[in-house]
C-alpha cells in the first residue's frame, strides 16, 4: 500500500502525477491519492474578495477558515480539484472515486472554533474558525472501494465528531491515513525537489533523514513544508516504513520518489 499526497501549489503537473499513478495502478500496485488545492483556493478567494491568512504564535501561517471561507474551500477542493483529478484518471482507464474526508467520516477530528494569532505584534483570539486536526481515520469505506477495484482520491475537509466540516492539513491527514492503512510508503509531492537546507536553492536538497530524528529538521522547513515534516514525523512514529518528499513538477513523480529521488525519511 502506497499513500500519495500531492499538493496544490503553483507548478505541479497533475497530468504527470496521474499518468504515473495510472501506470502503477494498472501494474497491480495498491495506491491511494490525497490532494490539496491551496493555490486555486487562494485565487478563487481573492476573486471573491474573501482571503484571510493568519500567523500562529509558533510562526505557522495558515488560512483562517470562517464559514464563508470553508464554502469556498469545499467548492475548490471537493469540486474543481477533486473532480479534475478523477477525470484525468478516468481518461487514463483508472476507475477512480473522489471523496472528501467528510464523506463517510473518513477523516475525523476535533473542531477548533477559535485560534490564537499574532497580529501587529500582539497575540489575539479569533472565533468562528472551522479548522481541526485529523485524530481518527475510518477506513471502512476505503476498504470497500479498494476491494471493489476503485482507486480512492481523497481531499480535505474532514468531519468533526459533531459532524461539522473542518479544514485540516492535507499532509498530516495523509500521514494519519498512511498509519491507519499500515502503508509501506507515504509520498508527499510538491513543487520543490524535497526538503532544502537553504531554501530556495534546489542544489541544497537534503537526501536522507533518519526516522528517529525527523523533527530536528524542522529548522530547514519553510512555510507549508513545516507541515510536511510534521506529517512525516507522525507517519514514521506510527509505523510507516518510509516517507519521501518528492517533486511533482514533471516526469514520473511517483516512480522517481519511490526510486529514491527527493528526501527520504526512513
Amino acid at each position: 500500500m502506497i499513500v500519495v499526497k500531492v499538493g496544490g501549489s503553483a507548478g505541479i503537473d497533475y497530468d504527470a502525477v496521474c499518468a504515473d499513478l495510472a501506470q502503477r495502478w494498472k501494474a497491480g500496485e495498491k495506491l491511494i491519492l490525497v490532494h490539496g488545492g491551496s493555490g486555486e483556493t487562494n485565487r478563487v478567494a481573492e476573486a471573491l474578495g474573501h482571503p484571510r491568512f493568519v500567523t500562529s504564535p509558533s510562526g505557522y501561517t495558515s488560512r483562517f477558515t470562517d464559514r464563508q471561507t470553508l464554502e469556498i474551500f469545499e467548492m475548490v477542493y471537493c469540486g474543481k480539484m477533486n473532480k479534475g483529478i478523477v477525470e484525468r484518471l478516468q481518461r487514463l482507464g483508472v476507475n477512480a472515486v473522489g471523496l472528501s474526508g467528510l464523506d463517510g467520516r473518513i477523516f475525523e477530528g476535533r473542531h477548533k472554533d477559535s485560534v490564537r494569532i499574532v497580529e501587529d505584534g500582539k497575540t489575539k483570539i479569533l472565533r468562528g474558525d472551522h479548522t481541526g486536526t485529523v485524530e481518527k481515520v475510518n477506513t471502512g469505506l476505503i476498504d470497500l472501494l479498494l476491494a471493489g477495484g476503485y482507486l480512492p482520491v481523497l481531499t480535505p475537509p474532514a468531519s468533526s465528531y459533531e459532524g461539522v466540516a473542518i479544514n485540516v492539513d492535507g499532509d498530516r491527514a495523509a500521514a494519519a491515513l498512511a498509519v491507519a492503512l499500515k502503508a509501506d510508503a507515504l509520498l508527499l509531492l510538491s513543487n520543490v525537489p524535497g526538503l532544502l537546507r537553504a531554501f530556495p536553492d534546489e542544489s541544497s536538497l537534503i537526501r536522507e533523514i533518519p526516522a528517529a530524528d525527523v523533527e530536528s529538521y524542522l529548522e530547514f522547513a519553510q512555510d507549508r513544508m513545516k507541515k510536511k515534516v510534521l506529517g512525516a514525523a507522525e507517519a514514521v512514529q506510527g509505523g510507516v516504513k518510509r516517507v519521501i518528499f518528492g517533486d511533482a513538477r514533471a516526469g514520473e513523480p511517483i516512480s522517481a520518489a519511490l526510486g529514491g529521488a527527493g528526501t527520504v525519511v526512513s
